[in-house]
C-alpha cells in the first residue's frame, strides 16, 4: 500500500481518489474549493491539505486531475505547487487531458528535482471513474511508470506505457479524434433513419451486432434517439480536447479534416445552449 495525494476532485478525480482509499492506500486530498475536499474526507476518510505543496509532502505518489494546461502548471509548480513539497524519488502522475507540450515541460522540471513524472490521461468518462474501469494512456520513463502502474490500477481496467514524455497525451488525442468521428457518424445515421421512417431502436439493435457496432452505439445510440444528453463528459470539455488535437496537428503536419469539421459542429451545439450536454448531443444539430 502506498502513501498518496490526489489533487483535483472533479467528476473524475472524486471517485478516482475514492478507489485509491478503498484499495487501502493512505490518501490525502486537495481541491481548489476546500469544501469539496472536506466532503470527500467526511465520506471516505483520509486527510485534507490546504495547498498542493502540503498535500504532496511525504507522499510516494501524487495524482492530479484538473482542467487544462494552466491549471496543471498552477498545482504542480511554484512555491505552493506539488513539486515544492515532493521528496526526491516521489512520482507525480497527471491524469489531466492536457497538451503534450506541458507534459514534456513538467517532466523536465520534475526530473531536475529528482521527481518522477508520468502523463496519464484517461478514457472511460464519469461512469468509468465511478466504476474503477478507466483506460489509462501513459508517457514517461519506464522505471517510473513501473512503480506507479500497480497503484493506478486501483481505478483502471487497462493501463499502458506508450512511450516517452507526452506519449500519453498524444494517445489521448487519438482517442478523442476517433470519438469525434464516431459520434458524428452515429448522429447522421440516426438522423437518416428517422427521416426514412424506421424504428431507430430496432435498427440500432441489429447494426450494433455487425461491423458498424461501437461503444458509442451500444451506450449512447438509443439515448441520442431519445434526446438525452446528461452522461457526464461535456461539450465544453470535448472542444477543449479537440482544440489540443488540432494545435498538435498544426505542429506535426497531420491532416485532421473530419476532426476540424466536428469541432465546428460542437461549436454549434454550444450556441444552442448545450455547453454542459455530453458529447452525444452532436445529434441535436439535426433536431433543432
Amino acid at each position: 500500500m502506498a502513501k498518496v495525494a490526489f489533487l483535483g476532485l472533479g467528476v473524475m478525480g472524486y471517485p478516482m481518489a475514492r478507489h485509491l482509499k478503498t484499495k487501502g492506500h493512505e490518501v490525502t486530498v486537495y481541491n481548489r474549493t476546500a469544501a469539496k475536499a472536506e466532503k470527500w474526507a467526511s465520506e471516505n476518510g483520509g486527510r485534507v491539505a490546504k495547498s498542493p505543496k502540503k498535500a504532496a509532502q511525504e507522499q510516494e505518489i501524487v495524482f492530479c486531475c484538473v482542467g487544462n494546461d494552466d491549471d496543471l502548471r498552477q498545482v504542480a509548480t511554484g512555491p505552493d505547487g506539488a513539486f515544492a513539497g515532493m521528496e526526491r524519488g516521489a512520482i507525480f502522475v497527471d491524469h489531466t487531458t492536457a497538451s503534450a507540450l506541458v507534459a514534456r515541460e513538467l517532466h523536465a522540471k520534475a526530473k531536475d528535482g529528482g521527481i518522477g513524472f508520468v502523463d496519464a490521461p484517461v478514457s472511460g468518462g464519469q461512469a468509468g471513474a465511478e466504476n474503477g474501469m478507466l483506460t489509462v494512456m501513459c508517457g514517461g520513463d519506464a522505471d517510473v511508470y513501473g512503480k506507479a502502474e500497480p497503484v493506478i490500477m486501483s481505478f483502471a481496467r487497462a493501463c499502458r506505457l506508450l512511450g516517452g514524455p507526452g506519449s500519453g497525451q498524444l494517445t489521448k488525442m487519438i482517442n478523442q479524434i476517433c470519438i469525434a468521428g464516431l459520434v458524428q457518424g452515429l448522429s447522421e445515421g440516426i438522423h437518416f433513419g428517422k427521416r426514412a421512417g424506421l424504428d431507430i431502436d430496432a435498427v440500432l439493435d441489429v447494426i450494433s451486432k455487425g461491423a458498424a457496432g461501437s461503444w458509442q452505439m451500444e451506450n449512447r445510440g438509443k439515448t441520442m434517439n431519445q434526446g438525452k444528453f446528461d452522461f457526464g463528459f461535456a461539450v465544453d470539455w470535448m472542444r477543449k480536447d479537440l482544440g489540443i488535437c488540432l494545435d498538435e496537428a498544426r505542429r506535426n503536419g497531420a491532416q485532421l479534416p473530419v476532426t476540424a469539421l466536428v469541432d465546428q459542429f460542437y461549436a454549434e451545439v454550444q450556441k444552442m445552449g448545450g455547453r454542459r450536454w455530453d458529447t452525444s448531443s452532436l445529434i441535436a444539430r439535426f433536431e433543432g
